[in-house]
């Protein structure tokens, strides 16, 4: 699983496995409350609401403050997905809430943090399965914030890392679901496209930059390893679909994505060893005829566009520009000229 001199992958994640194919977590991470006072002098309010109570998941909406006070404008929608390797972490946790609160008030957006199942107590597809079941959920605007504040027809989706693989694949999902007459089953919920921050995908041969960036200190290639065996399902490589974008039909259903006008952003660092697989993964889409935005910062580790203030910046404002409805064409000569006088 690693060679000698090699960091120990579950050491390094700080989990230990557990013989029933369970995994104990021993990370103690703060988990942030919601915070709903609107008494308060916070920029962002959030609260918790339950998406399906037998599997424990839950979304947490971030709504800017000054939207409470302004009823005539509705905001976007970001349905986002926390990173973690399948296997760690929740919406809940200190700096997931501590970036969905900055794209919030950054982007002057609603903020849907979706939690999902964990690998590998529930692998791949699980986590899949409840980010379109969030979708669907969504669609019913179950949540008074959202009914009033937020601008159904103007919905991206957005994940960090291993939350970016899983709002590719919802992505697919959906876009399979909408029919060729072009019914979409989540109305009044209106996808116009996705934000891919440090996506986590792989495959069985090593990249170059990973091979380069071997002894990462922050995601070695063989950690990433790890996760996916303690996600994929069972008896299956990293060749699969899930792990590989070019593996399966999923060139199939970009090519849907690109008939329902949806764009992507793929965002990412040359110091990440994945990001040979993120540009990869931005080729496939770009080659399917898909509108994609890229950008590779020269620096920063993986999960730097969370946790690092500069590239959470950075990414913020591209996010921004990218989901702005476009500006209304000028007024045409004909319109500029005086009308007669009778």
């Amino acid at each position: 699983m690693f060679v000698s001199g090699q960091v120990d992958p579950f050491h390094h994640l700080k989990i230990l496995p557990n013989s029933d194919g369970t995994i104990t977590r021993l990370r103690a991470d703060p988990l942030t409350h919601p915070t709903f006072d609107a008494t308060l002098p916070i920029p962002v309010l959030t609260q918790d609401t339950t998406i399906n109570q037998s599997n424990k998941t839950f979304a947490r909406i971030f709504l800017p403050r000054p939207s409470l006070h302004n009823s005539s404008t509705n905001l976007p929608l970001i349905v986002y997905f926390h990173g973690g390797g399948f296997i760690l972490f929740s919406a809940a946790t200190h700096f997931f809430h501590d970036a969905c609160v900055n794209l919030a008030k950054d982007t002057n957006s609603i903020v849907v943090s979706v939690d999902y199942r964990l690998a590998p107590e529930h692998r791949l597809p699980a986590a899949y399965d409840d980010a379109v079941e969030a979708l669907h959920w969504l669609k019913s605007k179950p949540h008074h914030w959202l009914r009033n504040h937020a601008d159904y027809s103007n919905c991206y989706l957005m994940g960090s890392s291993a939350g970016a693989n899983i709002a590719y694949h919802a992505a697919l999902r959906v876009a399979a679901e909408t029919n060729s007459d072009g019914i979409n089953y989540l109305e009044p919920l209106k996808i116009r496209g996705l934000i891919l921050s440090q996506p986590f995908f792989g495959a069985t041969v090593r990249v170059p930059s990973e091979v380069s960036l071997a002894e990462d200190p922050v995601l070695a290639p063989h950690v990433c390893d790890v996760l996916w065996e303690l996600s994929l399902p069972v008896g299956v490589d990293r060749e699969h679909e899930y792990c590989n974008p070019r593996g399966g039909d999923g060139g199939v259903s970009l090519e849907r994505v690109r008939e329902l006008g949806w764009r992507v952003l793929v965002s990412g660092c040359h110091e990440d060893p994945l990001v040979d697989h993120q540009i990869g993964l931005a080729t496939l889409v770009a080659e399917k005829g898909v509108p994609v935005l890229t950008s590779f910062n020269p620096t920063g580790s993986h999960g730097a566009e969370v946790r690092d203030p500069l590239h959470q910046n950075r990414l913020h404002h591209l996010v921004k520009h990218f989901i702005a409805p476009p500006l209304p064409p000028p007024p045409s000569i004909h319109n500029l000229s005086p009308q007669n006088s009778a």
